[in-house]
């Protein structure tokens, strides 16, 4: 489960980044990448972002309010 709330993370602060550039500059990073906002490309991009915001918000749910980034034993 740490892999993936890695990967989440990393996911998410990618799509924030990606969100402050619109809102700052007008510049859609992932449109640029895949040729256009409604490109297969960003579509996949978007919901894969989507899903693993929805990953972190839920996650603590599932482990008893505790969201691991280390390996159990290390944090003991």
């Amino acid at each position: 489960m740490r892999i993936v709330n890695i990967i989440a993370y990393v996911l998410v602060i990618v799509g924030a980044i990606n969100w402050g550039l619109v809102g700052l500059f007008d510049f859609n990073f992932v449109s640029m990448v895949f040729s256009g906002v409604r490109s297969v490309g960003s579509i996949i991009t978007y919901t894969i972002i989507a899903l693993a915001a929805i990953w972190l918000i839920l996650s603590p749910f599932i482990t008893d309010g505790v969201l691991w980034l280390k390996n159990r034993a290390a944090a003991d």
